[in-house]
């Protein structure tokens, strides 16, 4: 008869005392394979001509002064950063390999940095006046993360103030994640600072405003996304898009007041 007694006595004689050790040894999961820095190589090349394409299709107003100094500064020397401090090979996200997730990473970062001069324009805010306030830091992999807190926060007219969620979408498929949605109401609840969510979608060259402390619970575009491991996203709707990128971005002030 085979019992459950059994099984332990053959993992014993195979060397292990406990399950879990042996599903690793069996699944090889403690085998982890060393970051390809050709791949990588490949995948920086990828990004910088990403971002110099965007350049160039994007309305003048908004476009970089020069891509060039923009990607070495925002790409380049952060890879380079990052692979120093030895970063790189501990990124990880549901099994994902190191240099996959790097790549997402940076492409939210760079894209972030790259519409700044565009959140100027349309706030009427000097560059240098915009607080960050996000806990991306590609130093040190204790802080190396990515939170539901915002980007940045920047004063509008009336002396209010107003956190801004920058987001970025490749695949013409533009969600928010439901933890943003509810640190966003925590920061509205706590401070009554309201967070606005600027989705860039890069695939179709527009862009969505929204509050993202004003979404109800009851929203009917909220659906679950499977290509997601299951989370529970909000999905912008296309009414929310209202900024072509080859166009020139409209003033705040000429958005609608109901934003806030």
């Amino acid at each position: 008869m085979i019992t459950n007694e059994y099984f332990r006595d053959y993992r014993k004689k195979i060397g292990f005392t406990t399950q879990n050790d042996a599903k690793i040894f069996l699944g090889a999961k403690d085998i982890v394979p060393g970051v390809d820095f050709e791949y990588m190589k490949l995948l920086n090349e990828r990004l910088i001509k990403i971002f110099a394409t965007i350049n160039q299709a994007i309305s003048p107003e908004i476009k970089a002064d020069d891509i060039g100094d923009f990607c070495r500064n925002n790409i380049t020397d952060v890879f380079e950063i990052m692979k120093s401090n030895d970063i790189i090979k501990q990124l990880n996200n549901q099994g994902r390999r190191p240099e996959q997730v790097y790549f997402s990473w940076m492409r939210g970062y760079a894209s972030a940095n790259f519409f700044l001069k565009s959140l100027s324009l349309i706030f009427g805010v000097d560059l240098s006046k915009m607080q960050l306030i996000g806990d991306d830091d590609f130093k040190k992999v204790e802080t190396f993360q990515r939170t539901a807190k915002a980007d940045l926060e920047i004063a509008v007219p009336n002396n209010k103030r107003i956190r801004i969620e920058m987001q970025s979408g490749f695949t013409g498929i533009n969600d928010i994640k439901q933890h943003k949605v509810l640190e966003a109401k925590r920061t509205y609840e706590q401070f009554k600072v309201p967070t606005m969510a600027i989705h860039y979608d890069l695939y179709n060259g527009q862009v969505a405003f929204l509050r993202l402390d004003a979404i109800k619970e009851s929203d009917m575009n909220w659906i679950t996304r499977q290509q997601m491991e299951g989370q529970t996203v909000f999905n912008i709707d296309q009414n929310y898009f209202t900024w072509k990128l080859t166009e020139p971005p409209v003033s705040f002030d000429l958005m609608g007041k109901e934003l806030l």
